[in-house]
């Protein structure tokens, strides 16, 4: 009975590690982001491209409300999954640091140093009292001294810079096939056709509409039209190489 009750504690503590060393509250946040629609990011020789699925969770819903992909400065951008509210949250104090970067030193942040910041927040949440881990992951990619740089966040607050990769449902799938079909080549038209695909491992049966892409590059951030995507998604070959992943659909109160 006791071991039963010192169990419930660790798992309810959001700040405690249990005898074995995890912090349950975050792998429950983890789990949050692993039932949020996919969002992946590809980078490329001149870019990064940030490509997410946001399709409408009803007939009544407006697509236009759903977004997944977040302009930051002019030089870096994010996409986002798990929890809407708590990537809002996020994403705002993403842009606070970058607006503070260039009021204190005149300058553009770096891709690195911002996302350095949104973790070092994130991982505050893992360790004091009376909060809860943040339930969204990000994807942050931009521009570094003439060089894309990707990372992604986590709700631990651990930051990884990658080449490519996914956060949100069908992870495992979607990061093989990333694995299989990246390289170091890619150009930016490449790496949007690439991160299309990626999202089509998910889900087979995706239309222009249900995807948003982004590409960010030395002229700044740029969100692809829906003719745009369309023609990417019409040139794709009707065999896929992926299968659906088996992940749950993403709720409403999930991105």
């Amino acid at each position: 009975m006791m071991q039963g009750n010192d169990q419930q504690a660790y798992d309810r503590g959001t700040s405690l590690f249990s005898p074995d060393g995890r912090i349950y509250q975050v792998e429950y946040a983890r789990e949050a982001v692993s039932r949020g629609a996919p969002s992946v990011g590809v980078r490329t020789e001149d870019g990064v491209v940030l490509a997410a699925m946001s399709r409408a969770s009803s007939s009544l819903m407006e697509a236009e409300s759903i977004e997944k992909l977040h302009k930051l400065d002019d030089h870096v951008g994010t996409a986002s999954a798990g929890h809407v509210a708590d990537a809002r949250q996020l994403i705002d104090f993403a842009r606070r640091q970058t607006q503070m970067n260039r009021l204190r030193y005149g300058e553009p942040v770096g891709v690195e140093t911002l996302t350095k910041h949104v973790t070092d927040h994130v991982q505050e949440n893992t360790q004091l009292g009376g909060t809860r881990p943040y339930g969204a992951a990000l994807l942050i990619g931009g521009i570094e001294n003439g060089e894309p740089r990707l990372f992604g966040a986590d709700p631990s607050g651990t930051p990884h810079e990658w080449k490519a990769t996914v956060i949100g449902g069908g992870r495992q799938d979607i990061q093989s096939f990333l694995e299989e079909e990246w390289n170091a080549e890619l150009t930016v038209e490449e790496g949007v056709e690439l991160a299309v695909r990626a999202l089509r491992v998910h889900e087979e049966d995706l239309d222009a509409d249900d995807i948003s892409v982004a590409t960010v590059t030395e002229d700044g951030y740029r969100v692809l039209s829906e003719d745009e995507i369309d023609d990417v998604v019409a040139g794709l070959p009707d065999e896929d190489d992926g299968e659906d992943a088996t992940d749950d659909d993403a709720t409403d109160d999930e991105e």
